[in-house]
């Protein structure tokens, strides 16, 4: 059996690194389990949040919700796509109507083969995220975000992704598709629900856990 692991709030703290102690005892485990990294970040981002010895220690490192392969840190594989002037400037309409008050930059990023949108923005620091996520949380802003930029652009596929952000690429990019790659597998991710960026790639696995942190990624790795 495989194991696939988005990063992001399942083997890290919401774009933080991963914990001493939990990365030396992955280390471990990895060198009996056939281990795949799946994240919506770039792999620059993913080797800041894991170390080089994770990264390369892995089959794959799938970045960018599977549209750029790299394999011992080279790139080997990947897709991209620019977003219109028109698909530009819905998204910078959203962010407008958002009545959340706090921005901190970096709203709309690009990265290979997705765009990542976020309304408090990729500067926001830890007490920002967390002020978003509680009024996401509740008053459901990125779900809906996603779902019009669904219904505008039925060639672009939104998702929820992380604490703050909307993953956007073309239809059928998503994290599902590496599953032929690396079948049979089981996934571990934090956002395995409808509209989340793990749903697709989960339901193609032989087993799922939906985490709500790394600590209860590490709980389930041990009793496997």
């Amino acid at each position: 059996m495989n194991y696939v692991f988005d990063v992001d709030g399942t083997l890290t703290p919401s774009r933080g690194k991963i914990d001493p102690c939990f990365a030396e005892w992955f280390l471990d485990w990895m060198k009996t389990h056939p281990v795949y990294l799946c994240s919506g970040s770039d792999y620059a981002k993913t080797l800041e949040q894991l170390g080089e010895e994770i990264c390369a220690s892995a089959k794959s490192v799938y970045s960018c919700c599977g549209n750029a392969k790299y394999i011992g840190g080279q790139l080997v594989r990947s897709t991209d796509f620019k977003l219109t002037a028109e698909e530009f400037a819905f998204l910078e309409d959203l962010l407008e109507a958002s009545p959340f008050p706090i921005r901190t930059g970096q709203h709309i990023e690009h990265r290979l083969g997705l765009y990542n949108f976020s309304v408090v923005g990729r500067g926001a620091d830890t007490d920002d995220r967390k002020l978003y996520f509680n009024y996401d949380r509740i008053q459901g802003e990125r779900p809906i975000m996603a779902e019009k930029i669904n219904q505008r652009f039925p060639y672009l596929e939104a998702t929820v992704a992380g604490e703050t952000g909307i993953d956007i690429y073309l239809r059928g990019k998503d994290k599902s598709q590496i599953a032929d790659e690396v079948t049979p597998y089981t996934y571990f991710g934090d956002t395995i629900y409808f509209g989340g960026n793990d749903f697709s790639v989960a339901l193609k696995a032989e087993r799922y856990y939906n985490v709500k942190s790394w600590e209860s990624t590490w709980l389930v790795l041990k009793s496997i």
